[in-house]
């Protein structure tokens, strides 16, 4: 295993990470508990010590069954990340400072540990829910920090570099969890780099996209052209390579998955992201028609925000749900791609000369 420093500090975490928010749908229904965390087990015994996990997860039962598995291991061994947002707390589930604790606590308890190295502000898919949740709970990461029962205070966002940037200069984490992957790599270049310049952490959730690379192999062969891997292996090795991400997490299912995992970072070169960002255009031929999230269309003058209807619209290429797409990673609905006036603006910025229009029209409906 690979071995990365979270950002600019000591701690030495697996290039590859543990995606908690997959174990086996059928066992979990089943409480098949012990089974799943075999998985996590085997993913430990084959050198990962980053596992993040959270409430909700796998019908919320996925801090329970890492913890199974972490209790088993020495503390020193891993480090372990969960969340943390307005839809988790409990009790009366008001931002106070006893509904937090109750949620903190409920998550030491499930993962049988003392104190948790990552926990996140959870979700912020822009900027006006970052400010609601930091100005009404960060005092309460504040204080559970001082206790010894949060190690780093972090945060996990999909909201595009821009907004990132706005965040990790304004306020002070230790690092953040994106989603990042072949397919949307440009949409969080510049908050990639703001966060690096400031030495934190970068972990990345979604490299596969959510299973969509994987299920369509023929279209990112290119990735692991000239290669031994699979298409999921390089999709892997594609994020990991950025010098600036320090984990890369994949949702394990199986033992063959880890192992997948384990191959894909194998004699790793680590490249800076703008090198690898002006390599990819040119070996991504088979992805031509699908938005690469360069952001130049982002000055629409009615405000749409084009780039974020663009992503959205590669899940239709992909033959998958924009809608999904919308409600889970971006601040915007489908009535709003129909203010578009025809103007065709955004179509004379686009460097790849993509039917903006059309695809807008086909989101509105």
């Amino acid at each position: 295993m690979i071995y990365k420093n979270y950002g600019n500090t000591d701690m030495k975490v697996s290039a590859i990470g543990f995606g908690a928010m997959r174990y086996d749908d059928s066992d979990v229904r089943a409480g098949n508990y012990e089974k799943c965390a075999e998985v996590a087990l085997y993913a430990h015994q084959q050198g990962i010590n980053y596992f993040d996990t959270a409430p909700h997860y796998c019908m919320d039962k996925s801090e329970a069954i890492t913890g199974i598995a972490l209790k088993q291991l020495p503390r020193e061994s891993f480090f372990v990340s969960t969340k943390a947002n307005f839809g988790t707390l409990l009790g009366d589930g008001k931002p106070t400072k006893d509904n937090f604790r109750r949620r903190l606590e409920t998550s030491l308890t499930r993962l049988g540990t003392d104190y948790i190295d990552f926990y996140h502000l959870w979700c912020i898919k822009n900027l006006d829910e970052f400010g609601k949740l930091y100005e009404q709970t960060y005092a309460f990461y504040e204080e559970a920090m001082k206790e010894g029962l949060i190690r780093n205070i972090v945060f996990s966002s999909h909201m595009p570099g821009e907004q990132l940037e706005t965040v990790i200069n304004a306020h002070n984490f230790r690092g953040m969890l994106i989603g990042y992957n072949a397919l949307n790599y440009r949409f969080r270049q510049s908050g990639i780099a703001a966060a690096y310049e400031k030495g934190m952490g970068i972990v990345v959730m979604n490299p596969l996209g959510g299973g969509l690379i994987a299920r369509n192999a023929d279209r990112f062969a290119y990735l692991s052209a000239g290669s031994e891997l699979t298409v999921p292996q390089a999709a892997l090795r594609f994020v990991a390579s950025h010098r600036e991400i320090s984990v890369t997490l994949a949702g394990f299912t199986t033992k063959a998955q880890v192992d997948d995992g384990i191959i894909a970072v194998r004699d790793l070169v680590e490249k800076p992201a703008a090198v690898i960002c002006d390599e990819q255009p040119s070996t991504g031929e088979s992805i031509n028609d699908m938005c690469t999230g360069c952001g130049y269309c982002d000055s629409c003058p009615v405000g749409i925000q084009i780039p974020k209807f663009m992503d959205a619209y590669n899940m239709v290429l992909l033959g998958d749900s924009f809608q999904n797409r919308l409600a889970w990673h971006w601040d915007v609905t489908a009535d709003e791609a129909g203010e578009c006036t025809g103007c065709g603006h955004c179509e004379g910025l686009c460097t790849q000369h993509l039917p903006i229009k059309e695809r807008l029209a086909h989101i509105a409906g």
